[in-house]
């Protein structure tokens, strides 16, 4: 009777022997399994950061060509309807866009105007540049008048949301922008007057610059409002009232 359950013991033995090796067996193949798990997704990992790269700039161009779009109509809308009569859905519409489009890229109708008014600004410096060459201070003066006022009218009537924005906004930024380029204006007419009369005062060179570019933003009004030969009669006119008040002073010859 006592040896009885060593034999059962010795019969349970083998069964126990059989399920350790059965239980250790999966942990020697789980690291190959494991192995091949993490090669697998490497081709696609790296085609996906290639795809990625290439969409980037697309979306950014598409970006680009968006708010250009919007920049255009704000132009159209503001020149139609002035700053404050206008509003970002007009805007949105003029551009054929929803107005949630048109918030992705802009707030409010004031950052569209600050945006734009920058770019124009740009542009106005730009040809300023060009319009007051050192070259044309050897022109006669009417060949000077040309050279100074057409490039200036001709980037108005192109950009006609560059007056209404500087002169109709009321944006504290734009109307600072405003006022520098008002004061590098002035500079620039002084500089071209002193070449010619070295010997006036900074008080009557300053007088005279200021009235010259009162009678250009006036002429300008004109200007805007017309089209066609109209408007070239009243570009002639301005270059006629600008020579008759300048010929005395600059036409005598200059010093050498």
């Amino acid at each position: 009777m006592p040896e009885r359950p060593q034999a059962e013991n010795a019969a349970k033995a083998p069964k126990a022997a059989e399920t350790s090796a059965t239980e250790k067996s999966p942990a020697k193949k789980s690291p190959a399994k494991k192995t091949a798990t993490k090669k697998t997704p490497t081709p696609k990992t790296a085609t996906t950061k290639t795809a990625a790269k290439t969409a980037t700039p697309r979306r950014q161009a598409r970006g680009e060509r968006r708010i250009a779009q919007l920049l255009d109509a704000a132009a159209s809308v503001f020149c139609r309807t002035g700053y404050a009569a206008a509003s970002t859905n007009a805007i949105a519409r003029e551009a054929e866009v929803s107005p949630g489009t048109l918030y992705q890229f802009f707030p409010n109708k004031e950052a569209i105007a600050i945006h734009l008014g920058d770019e124009l600004l740009r542009r106005a410096r730009d040809m300023h540049g060009q319009a007051f060459l050192p070259e044309n201070l050897d022109k006669p003066l009417p060949e000077l008048l040309d050279a100074v006022l057409d490039p200036a009218i001709a980037f108005n009537c192109e950009n006609p949301a560059f007056w209404a924005l500087m002169h109709g906004s009321g944006i504290p930024g734009i109307t600072q922008e405003r006022e520098e380029l008002h004061s590098g204006l002035l500079e620039r007419v002084q500089g071209i007057l002193r070449a010619f009369c070295p010997d006036g005062s900074p008080e009557e060179l300053g007088r005279v610059s200021g009235m010259i570019l009162g009678i250009f933003k006036a002429a300008l009004d004109l200007i805007l409002a017309s089209e066609g030969a109209e408007r070239a009669a009243y570009v002639a006119e301005l270059k006629t009232v600008l020579l008759r008040y300048l010929e005395p002073m600059l036409a005598a010859p200059r010093p050498r």
